[in-house]
């Protein structure tokens, strides 16, 4: 007759203890089967010392030799269970990362709620080498960051997180793994040439000289003489990128063509690099723009949400849906 295979052979048990498991969304809460306890290096030191102590009491029939023995090995099986108990029943979640360029580090928000009526201190999380320390009183939750730094442009996910404690005494390390589905984006990192080209413009209206009023704002140029001083970009002074103008049309409005098609011979990331220093610039001035990719087309429009929704398109550019 075929025997069951033991419950610590089966597949959760080593899904577990290789770390596969998938991310999770929504508050996770600590409970006793995610959390470990074993010895740290204090602890394991305490253990030879208690052992030869304990030689020592047996060789020589020493009464107060077994009662000092015991009493420490006590006192240090007590503080693995105060180790658990300091991690057990913490909730954690996270928020919504703002996007970040290539190369820059990517903030990750999360809550830690302490909802039980003990309090929790020494609390460590750790993602990679950063740990961030903490303390909660009953009934306090917290946010924290944690971070990452972005290599390339996309989805970058906080990855797998670990939270432990050492508290009381230092003896026992318990832990536990999270893996929370949070993402953030990070956007391609803007191009170091700076000036939109005049070829990006469209006229509205159909032909026609551009007037020379001040009801639209069309862009930037170099700086003529007799120039009005309100008019001048003083931003762009202040990065010394020279004295500009800021131009104004009459009844013919322009809009701005961010488009792929516009920088042949370059390749993928050195598009999508022109591009976003594209749209930084022309968000700056007020411009309203629009974005053209070979698989999406953004109409044009000006704003916040539209700044964010072409600089998304370039940092997911090549993506499956």
């Amino acid at each position: 007759m075929a025997l069951p295979l033991p419950r610590p052979l089966s597949g959760e048990f080593w899904r577990r203890l290789l770390r596969r498991d998938a991310p999770e969304s929504g508050p996770v809460l600590l409970h006793r089967k995610r959390i470990y306890v074993l010895p740290s290096a204090n602890g394991l030191k305490l253990g030879v010392l208690l052992i030869a102590m304990l030689i020592g009491a047996i060789n020589y029939n020493n009464s107060l030799g077994y009662l000092l023995v015991f009493l420490l090995a006590t006192l240090a099986l007590l503080s693995a269970v105060h180790a658990f108990i300091n991690l057990n029943g913490l909730r954690l979640r996270g928020g919504h990362p703002t996007g970040v360029f290539a190369g820059e580090p990517l903030h990750f928000p999360l809550s830690v709620e302490n909802p039980g009526p003990r309090a929790r201190s020494a609390v460590v999380l750790r993602q990679g080498d950063e740990p961030v320390n903490l303390d909660l009183e009953p009934g306090q939750g917290r946010w924290i960051e944690l971070e990452r730094v972005s290599e390339r442009r996309g989805r970058l996910a906080l990855g797998r997180i670990t939270i432990e404690t050492l508290y009381p005494l230092g003896l026992f390390r318990a832990w536990g793994y999270l893996n929370l589905d949070i993402q953030g984006l990070v956007y391609p990192r803007p191009a170091d040439e700076r000036g939109l080209p005049p070829q990006l413009f469209s006229d509205e209206s159909g032909g026609g000289e551009l007037g020379r009023g001040s009801d639209d704002f069309l862009g930037l140029r170099p700086y003529h003489p007799g120039d009005s001083p309100r008019h001048i970009h003083w931003k762009a002074l202040a990065r010394e990128q020279g004295v500009l103008s800021k131009q104004f049309g009459g009844e013919q409005s322009r809009r701005l063509n961010l488009e792929w098609d516009l920088l042949p011979g370059l390749d993928t990331e050195a598009r999508l690099s022109r591009l976003c220093r594209w749209v930084l610039e022309a968000d700056e001035a007020g411009l309203s723009y629009g974005l053209r990719l070979p698989n999406l087309s953004i109409p044009p429009a000006h704003g916040d949400r539209h700044r964010e929704r072409c600089l998304e398109a370039l940092a997911l550019y090549g993506e499956a849906p």
